[in-house]
């Protein structure tokens, strides 16, 4: 394998670097401490091509590979979590989905917009009662003619509210059936869809997180994203890439999270001398960078397997269960680095700590990983 990374990654990574220390980091801990989502913020990003990362320039999109998205992922993340969490799910989950699956007509009229930050993407699975059990999902799609209706609840949407189209995948067969549901394109201000409860976040705070409503809201056919029954399905390969997203997400929080203990441990002085010269601390250190370099070599492996189009359903496993675990020891260790002050909101790690948890739940559990990762190591 080569290590070496391409110029052209090497620049996409500095243009997000920058955008991030100018744009992002300024605002850091008034958006977190509001809640705010600095919805303008993602149109900026879109006129850099980093909302469409991937999108074919046909289709208004930066036409880059997703080892260039992963790269662009970890350096806002590396600032920001919440900002690395939303941009992640607009272009892995919502604009992914249309792109994998949507039909020409649906590509031409939805990806440019996405692409340029103009819209806002969300993608809608989860519900309250099921989270990893999609097959008993309780949100329906009836056929009415041409139309469909949907009726029920997503919960856990990134731009639950905000989205300006939301990619739903809703039940159109029994529960537990097989090939028993469906994806479809949903437009903010179609009739019968609202944005529900904002959830109330430990970390993540900047990027919205909130229930997404259908109240017999009802859609054309031809909004219907590939065949009836093909909603898991498609969701299941989204998720391939959408874990490759929260591998990156996590590996920038680590890295934002051991380079602010870093310097700091270089800084800080004890009994005459940096506390990064005290094996306690050093020891730390070098299990943080260890275990980032590691977290970033799996991720980049399921990156490249993706860009050649070869499966790699266990790499993007192993890499959101390892870089996602790794997140939360290094962020913790972080904080014992800093000591007092890591838990204190003047210096960056407390944050970083609490962004990390999100990590190894988003996009399914790292109990949930290593379920996947059993199963595919079993068929050899």
């Amino acid at each position: 394998m080569d290590f070496t990374i391409p110029e052209w990654t090497a620049q996409v990574a500095q243009s997000a670097k920058d955008f991030a220390k100018t744009r992002i980091l300024p605002h850091v801990m008034e958006w977190d401490e509001a809640q705010t989502f600095p919805g303008d913020l993602f149109h900026d990003l879109g006129k850099l091509g980093l909302m469409g990362v991937t999108v074919p320039e046909a289709y208004g999109g930066a036409g880059l590979t997703y080892v260039d998205y992963v790269a662009v992922i970890v350096e806002i993340s590396k600032v920001c979590g919440s900002i690395g969490l939303s941009v992640a799910a607009h272009n892995s989950l919502c604009t992914g989905h249309i792109l994998a699956f949507g039909s020409e007509a649906q590509k031409k009229k939805y990806l440019p917009r996405l692409a340029s930050g103009e819209w806002l993407g969300a993608w809608g699975l989860t519900e309250a009662g099921t989270g990893s059990d999609a097959g008993n999902m309780q949100c329906l799609a009836v056929r009415d003619g041409s139309d469909w209706v949907l009726n029920g609840t997503k919960n856990w949407i990134t731009h639950g509210r905000s989205g300006n189209v939301a990619v739903v995948i809703a039940r159109t067969g029994e529960p537990g059936a097989r090939e028993n549901s469906t994806a479809f394109v949903v437009e903010r201000g179609t009739p019968g869809f609202s944005g529900g409860k904002k959830e109330n976040k430990l970390g993540m705070r900047a990027s919205e997180t909130a229930e997404m409503v259908f109240d017999g809201c009802r859609v054309p056919d031809s909004q219907r994203l590939g065949e009836v029954g093909g909603g898991f399905y498609q969701a299941m390969k989204v998720l391939d890439g959408g874990r490759i997203s929260i591998a990156a997400l996590s590996l920038g929080i680590a890295k934002g999270a051991y380079e602010a203990a870093l310097k700091y441990a270089g800084e800080r002085h004890q009994f005459g001398k940096p506390i990064a010269s005290f094996q306690g601390i050093s020891f730390k250190l070098a299990d943080m960078a260890t275990e980032i370099a590691a977290a970033e070599l799996l991720t980049m492996q399921a990156a490249n397997l993706k860009d050649r189009g070869l499966p790699m359903t266990k790499e993007a496993a192993m890499a959101k269960y390892y870089a996602s675990e790794v997140s939360v020891r290094v962020a913790t260790d972080a904080v014992q680095v800093f000591g007092g002050y890591g838990y204190t909101k003047d210096f960056p790690v407390e944050k970083f700590y609490r962004d990390s948890k999100l990590c190894t739940i988003g996009e399914g559990t790292s109990e949930i990983q290593k379920i996947v990762i059993a199963r595919e190591i079993r068929k050899g």
